[in-house]
């Protein structure tokens, strides 16, 4: 990943390279097409192809955490990747998710409380990519504010009392990160930091 980066790093910004990377099924060619795609001219239907082509949580989460978090179609790739019944495009809705909760600092908290129910949905869902994921946007979702921490934590205690495995290890994962001090302050700082 050191070695890709620093490839990236050298090429800088270039969405027609990138392009023509990801067509290449390469899996390093990929991984850097991710890092240099301009994501103001990353557009719905290639967010859609390049999903299509997931086959392995390290492009899919690398393309959700370093381009797609940063584009406006985020929103409604979340919504509608998150009830395919492919593995990696629903694991892509979450990832995305997760990332657009961890670097969206000074953004409203309306967005991901009405993702919550989504993330509930989802969480019966036994493939383990698609439970680690979800289980990871619970958990940025829970870091981002007060609001969003009381949120989920009622959602995981749901979960995690549920008569359904993968549920209850959701639950529990979600709160067992969620409850620890430093997230709760973390919570509480973007809070003051948002209000300032």
């Amino acid at each position: 990943m050191a070695d890709l980066q620093k490839v990236s790093k050298a090429i800088g910004t270039d969405h027609q390279l990138a392009q023509q990377l990801w067509k290449s099924g390469w899996y390093e060619a990929r991984m850097v097409a991710t890092m240099i795609a301009d994501p103001k001219h990353v557009t719905p239907k290639e967010m859609d192809a390049w999903c299509m082509d997931f086959d392995n949580w390290a492009i899919c989460d690398t393309a959700c955490f370093k381009l797609w978090d940063q584009v406006p179609h985020t929103w409604d790739k979340v919504a509608m990747w998150a009830t395919s019944e492919e593995e990696f495009i629903k694991r892509a809705a979450f990832a995305l998710l997760a990332s657009v909760a961890l670097h969206d600092k000074k953004g409203p908290d309306k967005p991901y409380l009405e993702l919550l129910p989504l993330c509930a949905k989802a969480a019966n869902d036994e493939r383990n990519f698609v439970k680690k994921a979800v289980s990871w946007a619970l958990r940025s979702i829970g870091a981002r504010s007060n609001a969003c921490h009381a949120a989920t934590l009622v959602i995981a205690t749901e979960l995690s009392g549920s008569a359904n495995a993968t549920e209850r290890w959701i639950g529990k994962d979600v709160l067992r990160d969620i409850t620890r001090p430093l997230v709760m302050e973390r919570a509480a700082k973007r809070d003051k930091r948002r209000r300032c």
